[in-house]
């Protein structure tokens, strides 16, 4: 069985209900060496540790595969907790970012957790399970950690997958219709990947040290018969690309495009990309937007040039700002995400941030709290500072470094006041923009009001028709706001 923890921060869940595709990648490979294989999401169905309690109890798998970052891990390892407490023999396995760096601090504090896998996992959980069913020794097993007696092994590294095409994810498993992209009612979401890894050296980051700093991706043809084939078999019209850099390479990427269009699926493609890749393709995006892309996220993160240094984003912050303009001039709807809380940092520096938002001028911007995961490059710069040891907490959302400056709460209060001030600026200005983006715009304060962690801070916002007088305004009330 295939699990995701029962985990909730508030913040995917305002956008759609996301599918867990490393599960899926993870049970197409087990299902191919013929194992019978089950997904259970418990985090997008909501369900309370005492039903993954029952689900197990009911369904009584030989063998649990728990996915966890670190946000999660403390409830992976609830569901581990919970599976040994149903069936003893049953085999506990953790992986994904937080256990793979941390199997050391798991393994030693967690005997409900049986085995880590490392890295990649569609060969590594193949055989750890050959293994585990024939009682043979788990030192053969590569890209795994377990405990032998009282020591903690570690078996060698597995090599990445040379052939991404030859990847089936276990697409059978899916209940389509619990996974649906809000801002278009009816919709049918898949989360797709056509590459893996980054070249980057962000510091903060955890995916370009899970793929030490590699890139490997799927063949342009063999990514666009995927979503052909999820479009004509599942009726998918909605693709969040998992990628953290699928337009690296600008050849394939143009082919990709090239073959969207050629075909057209009519798919909106949701996905997230850098800031230089954007500058690069500034004449192809007619063709982004010809190829069913609707959506892009862009990290600018700070918009201080020595914070952006910090993070080795290897970006100018007035890249971010021309990125974001392209984006808004190719009917494109464009998302950043700005990063506060640094240690150094003043209320003084998180109000020039916030204003910094509003003149790059994004559709949607987040202010997340920097969030140090013990793995990062980044983490020895602020662990003096961090104030909060809670992995729950670990989300972006929840401040848990302590600037000399401020006080947690403090951070806090600055970050529900970028959205207030972010979006109540959006609203002032909501019939300057094309009437699609209004209807957009409208449809994301009503789910930000509805659905998301900022529910109660969003309250506030101005009605567009009140020159920018502060009002309650309800979901209710967001959806009749007249434009004309």
């Amino acid at each position: 069985m295939l699990v995701t923890p029962p985990y909730h921060s508030g913040v995917v869940e305002s956008a759609g209900s996301w599918l867990p595709l490393g599960l899926l990648y993870v049970g197409g490979a087990r299902q191919r060496a013929g194992y019978g294989v089950a997904l259970y999401d418990a985090m997008t169905r909501f369900h309370t540790l005492e039903q993954v309690r029952e689900t197990l109890r009911r369904e009584r798998p030989d063998a649990v595969f728990v996915s966890c970052i670190t946000a999660t891990v403390v409830d992976g390892m609830e569901v581990c907790r919970v599976a040994k407490e149903e069936r003893p023999e049953t085999l506990t396995v953790l992986g994904n970012t937080h256990p793979t760096f941390m199997y050391e601090e798991v393994l030693a504090n967690h005997p409900e957790v049986d085995v880590i896998v490392r890295g990649e996992g569609e060969v590594t959980s193949v055989e750890l399970m050959d293994a585990w069913k024939a009682g043979a020794d788990l030192h053969r097993v590569s890209g795994i950690a377990f405990r032998d007696g009282d020591r903690i092994v570690a078996t060698p590294a597995r090599p990445f997958l040379a052939d991404l095409d030859a990847l089936n994810p276990s697409w059978d498993l899916v209940p389509w219709k619990e996974y649906s992209y809000r801002p278009l009612p009816g919709s049918v979401l898949a989360v797709v990947s056509s590459s893996r890894g980054c070249k980057q050296h962000c510091s903060f980051c955890s995916q370009r040290l899970f793929w030490k700093e590699s890139w490997r991706a799927l063949s342009a043809k063999r990514f666009v018969d995927e979503l052909e084939m999820l479009r004509n078999r599942h009726g998918v019209d909605v693709v969040m690309l998992a990628d953290e850099i699928p337009t690296l390479d600008a050849a394939r990427w143009r082919m990709i495009l090239d073959l969207l269009v050629e075909r057209d699926l009519g798919t909106t493609l949701l996905l997230e990309t850098r800031v230089d890749d954007i500058l690069r393709d500034e004449a192809l995006l007619p063709l982004y937007r010809q190829a069913g892309v609707e959506h892009i996220y862009v990290g600018v993160e700070s918009g201080s040039q020595k914070t952006l240094d910090l993070f080795r984003k290897d970006a100018k912050v007035e890249q971010g700002r021309r990125a974001i303009e392209l984006i808004n001039s190719h009917q494109i709807v464009s998302e950043t995400s700005f990063v506060m809380g640094m240690p150094d940092e003043t209320r003084e520096d998180m109000q020039r941030t916030i204003e910094m938002a509003k003149f790059f001028d994004p559709d949607m911007a987040f202010f997340l709290a920097i969030t140090p995961w013990p793995y990062a490059d980044l983490y020895k710069d602020v662990k003096d500072h961090i104030a909060v040891t809670d992995y729950r907490k670990y989300n972006l959302v929840e401040p848990v470094i302590k600037p000399d400056a401020m006080t947690i709460d403090e951070v806090r209060e600055m970050l529900f006041s970028g959205f207030r001030e972010f979006y109540m600026d959006k609203m002032k200005r909501l019939r300057t923009m094309p009437p699609w983006k209004q209807q957009f715009m409208k449809t994301l304060m009503k789910l930000l009001m509805e659905h998301s962690y900022l529910k109660d801070q969003m309250q506030g916002l101005g009605h567009p028709s009140m020159e920018g007088e502060p009002s309650k305004m309800s979901a209710d009330q967001m959806e009749k706001v007249t434009l004309t």
